[in-house]
């Protein structure tokens, strides 16, 4: 009797030690994404300096006041915040088991973070259809760059989430996709963020 215990104590045990090995991988995982988030703070506040420096250095071209239009720079705003929402509920969703749910509120929420680049990549053509270019001058060298980083952590963040929905739709809600979306929606958060400083420090004092 005792020798027919042995093999199954043996066999939960190694069960134990294959989840815990799990849990570790999924935590070293959630440690990188912070230790990114880091990076890219380090990143956004070198950027920020920089424009801060050259927030005068026009060289005699178009000002921030001329060139900025803020009923779509405003849009842009209410977009990403609404999509940071969305993210939210999303992953309220997915604490619910509500597969379905959770899938279609990261459709709603990629599809605000598409219309938000809609709107950048527009403002960013009017400006070049109006003469001005990373090229002009200082200041909007760093406007190009400090933006369009921004830009592009969106443009990154949507592709990760149309990913994300694909593995969700094959695999279901399980500890992976749950860490997926948790990250993700911290990242999205985190862009949110850094956008509430561009629209202050680049557009509304470039128009006061």
């Amino acid at each position: 009797m005792a020798h027919t215990v042995t093999p199954h104590g043996g066999h939960g045990h190694n069960d134990h030690g294959h989840h815990d090995d799990h849990h570790d991988h999924e935590s070293i995982k959630v440690l990188g994404f912070w230790m990114f988030l880091i990076t890219d703070v380090i990143l956004f506040g070198t950027l920020f300096a920089t424009f801060s420096v050259l927030h005068n250095s026009t060289n005699g071209g178009p000002t921030p006041h001329e060139m900025f239009e803020m009923p779509g720079v405003i849009a842009e705003t209410f977009i990403l915040l609404t999509s940071s929402f969305t993210s939210g509920i999303a992953v309220l969703q997915m604490h619910k088991g509500n597969k379905k749910g959770l899938i279609g509120w990261l459709i709603v929420t990629a599809l605000l973070g598409a219309s938000f680049i809609f709107l950048e990549v527009s403002e960013f053509l009017k400006m070049v259809d109006e003469g001005v270019t990373i090229g002009t001058s200082g200041y909007w060298s760093a406007f190009f760059t400090l933006v369009g980083t921004h830009g592009l952590h969106v443009s990154v963040g949507l592709c990760w989430m149309v990913g994300l929905m694909i593995q969700i739709g094959k695999h279901g809600i399980n500890s992976v996709t749950k860490r997926k979306v948790t990250i993700v929606s911290l990242y999205w958060h985190f862009l949110d963020v850094v956008w509430i400083f561009v629209l202050t420090v680049v557009y509304l004092m470039g128009v006061m």
